[in-house]
């Protein structure tokens, strides 16, 4: 009765995530009970439906959510190996989209066990599920350095993630939070650079804060998202909390040379309202270890004059900031003996204080703010760590 009920009712279900629960019941019923083996076949085809709508070529959840990944990879995972031991049909595409899904997550796996909190990921350990997948003799192919429209930067101890994605369609969008550009830097196993993640274990008051531009270590103008999200009841009972506008990434450029590994990319979110676009590179010195990085702010329509920017870097918790007296550098307590100087030699910054939701509690950290104001004109912020 259960199964039939799922049957009846999975055409409704817009979540994918749920929908895998639904399919792999239905596929594991068919396997089960030998008088229902034609729920394994529609099951399959099912599944099938679901893989080609959900996942992009790589094999990552067309809405950007690492969390979806991880999730719906252990559900692909747990169909192949219980059809294998039932000794039945295999199709082809589990077997291509799992190793695809495995090599997105072997891509974006944090030097700290977990993955970057863009769109909709809340922080969780992945060592254990990466150690359960080589018991099973499942191979991670060689780490590519874009995924998911997220770029890696490695260089020995140092990782960044790079979002230059732009956003999904509406009806995948209900976990999207708003900060094209944005990144989060590691050194060694400790995140430094990061975003606020998403609050949904926690209120709707704290997932709704989530998915501002300011909860995400990147540039805004005159403190407004980059996009905007539904309000009407109807809307949102059907697709979540989906968005209302779009924009375009352009000019994505990646190199990895000698002395240095960069990426670039620019989006214009805020072209339409303010005449801007927002140009974003970000450098690792593979000499010495510095991190560079400069925002661009270009000029392309007269709309508002005298624009207030502010460039947000989220510390994460449990990293201490002193502000120097000179005022351009502030200080980055990692351990007892580790520090980084962050400064920007030309531009105001300050330490703001910010909360951090990638839990399932309210965490209190530190966020370095670069603040300014630009009239028709040019701007370009160079900062460093």
């Amino acid at each position: 009765m259960q199964i039939n009920h799922l049957k009846k009712n999975i055409k409704f279900q817009n979540d994918y995530s749920k929908k895998i629960e639904i399919i792999s019941a239905i596929l594991l019923s068919g396997l089960v009970f030998k008088e229902y083996s034609n729920n394994f076949d529609l099951g399959l085809k099912e599944l099938k439906r679901l893989t080609e709508n959900f996942f992009d070529e790589e094999g990552f959840p067309v809405n950007r959510n690492p969390n979806d990944l991880i999730k719906l990879s252990k559900y692909l995972i747990l169909i192949k190996e219980c059809s294998k031991d039932a000794q039945s049909y295999i199709p082809d595409y589990l077997d291509e989209i799992i190793e695809k899904n495995l090599t997105c997550l072997a891509s974006i796996k944090t030097s700290n066990n977990e993955t970057p909190l863009f769109n909709g990921n809340i922080e969780a350990k992945i060592d254990e599920y990466f150690n359960y997948i080589k018991s099973l003799n499942y191979k991670l192919n060689k780490n590519k350095n874009l995924v998911g429209n997220i770029h890696v930067l490695r260089n020995k101890e140092q990782n960044i993630f790079f979002d230059i994605g732009e956003p999904p369609k509406k009806n995948f969008s209900n976990s999207y939070q708003s900060g094209p550009l944005s990144f989060e830097y590691f050194i060694n196993k400790n995140k430094i650079i990061t975003n606020c993640g998403f609050g949904s274990q926690i209120s709707k008051k704290a997932e709704l804060l989530s998915r501002l531009t300011s909860a995400q270590s990147t540039l805004c103008l005159n403190d407004t998202s980059v996009t905007k999200f539904e309000r009407n009841k109807l809307i949102n009972s059907a697709f979540g909390t989906s968005i209302k506008n779009n924009f375009s990434v352009s000019d994505s450029n990646y190199n990895d040379e000698k002395s240095s590994v960069m990426v670039t990319a620019s989006h214009d979110a805020y072209e339409k309202s303010f005449g801007y676009i927002h140009k974003r590179s970000i450098t690792i010195l593979k000499d010495n270890n510095d991190l560079l990085g400069s925002d661009y702010l270009i000029k392309k329509k007269d709309k508002a004059s005298n624009v207030n920017f502010s460039i947000r870097f989220h510390l994460y918790p449990g990293i201490s900031a002193v502000q120097t007296m000179g005022g351009n550098n502030i200080l980055l307590q990692i351990e007892k003996n580790k520090s980084l100087v962050f400064s920007s030699d030309e531009e105001k910054i300050s330490i703001e204080k910010s909360i951090f939701l990638g839990r399932n509690k309210i965490l209190h950290n530190f966020c370095i703010a670069i603040h300014g104001r630009i009239n028709n004109e040019n701007k370009t912020i160079n900062w460093k760590i």
